[in-house]
């Protein structure tokens, strides 16, 4: 390897890299830029971002990847602005328009009525622009063709939304919502109850679970800092993952026993509803198994009564 070779020399970078992603690249983009920053293959993302939008996109690096399956349904948060006026076919700045420019005056009160009727759980069908399957094919293969996409609505859950400000024909939003959520499909279907077309104009995502912009870095800060041998400062390491989920410390046997994917049963003391009165509600889905140096060797799911399995094993 030369000096000029950006790749960090270090043996294992697992964990993940919370990427602020720019507008103008996909997220499978932006995967293969750190794949040739890191000079690492296994590299994965926790939720797929639009071109357009720009903002946190966790890569999950080496043994992380494997952590996926953990964040499918995380929460999100958003902030963006939807312009009303027209309405486009991908229900955003990059589509074609599908109506006739509108002079259109926001009032914030009724807007804030409106977005109030958003929050909780909803049904939600996607964009026609989206890689939801029809029949096999996605969506957005056959809306370039012209052809008919109709999409089922999908439940999802939108946490808090609210108006930030008003500029002429154009509204300030954040949004906290569930996995699965299309903010696009938001703002197309604000506009609709409004009684003008929209769009979403702008997304920037500011967290994923517990990954935040406050902590993402930028792919020329990366490169930057590969360069100079400190990327591991990035890093968020394995044992960060997953950060409400309660630890449990094994050692010796146990350890072994665990490392062989072998079911436990958790000891008496440890069960979150030990004494006279269970609380079956308070049983831990998810236990994080450390071992005695506090490394994360496995994560283990909640079978029936105090028996546990290890579903993620790592070497």
């Amino acid at each position: 390897m030369t000096s000029t070779d950006p790749r960090p020399a270090i043996s294992d970078f697992s964990g993940v890299l919370i990427i602020d992603k720019p507008a103008g690249i996909t997220s499978h983009d932006a995967v293969a830029a750190v794949r040739r920053l890191l000079g690492i293959r296994q590299i994965g993302h926790f939720g797929t971002l639009d071109p357009f939008a720009t903002g946190v996109l966790p890569l999950s690096v080496g043994k992380a990847t494997r952590f996926a399956q953990f964040y499918l349904k995380s929460r999100k948060a958003y902030e963006g602005t939807i312009c009303f006026g027209f309405s486009t076919d991908t229900y955003d700045a990059t589509g074609k328009p599908t109506s006739e420019p509108r002079t259109v005056t926001l009032d914030r009160q009724q807007l804030e009525a409106v977005t109030r009727s958003f929050t909780g759980r909803l049904l939600q069908t996607p964009p026609p622009f989206s890689a939801k399957r029809v029949g096999g094919v996605r969506a957005y293969e056959l809306a370039r063709k012209q052809q008919p996409v109709e999409l089922e609505p999908v439940e999802v859950e939108i946490y808090a939304l609210e108006v930030l400000g008003v500029e002429g024909e154009v509204a300030h939003f954040a949004v906290e919502c569930s996995g699965g959520t299309y903010v696009r499909s938001l703002a197309h279907d604000i506009g609709r109850k409004l009684g003008y077309p929209a769009h979403l104009a702008s997304l920037r995502r500011t967290a994923v679970a517990e990954f935040t912009l406050d902590r993402a870095v930028t792919l020329n800060e990366l490169e930057r800092a590969v360069r100079e041998g400190s990327a591991e400062r990035y890093r968020v390491p394995l044992e960060a993952l997953l950060p409400d989920c309660p630890e449990l410390v094994v050692r010796g046997r146990e350890e072994q026993s665990v490392r062989h994917g072998k079911q436990f049963e958790l000891a008496q003391s440890l069960r979150p509803d030990r004494g006279s009165r269970p609380n079956p509600a308070r049983v831990m889905a998810l236990l994080k198994i450390v071992n005695a140096d506090r490394k994360l060797i496995a994560v283990a799911r909640h079978v029936t009564g105090s028996l546990y399995h290890p579903d993620l094993v790592l070497g």
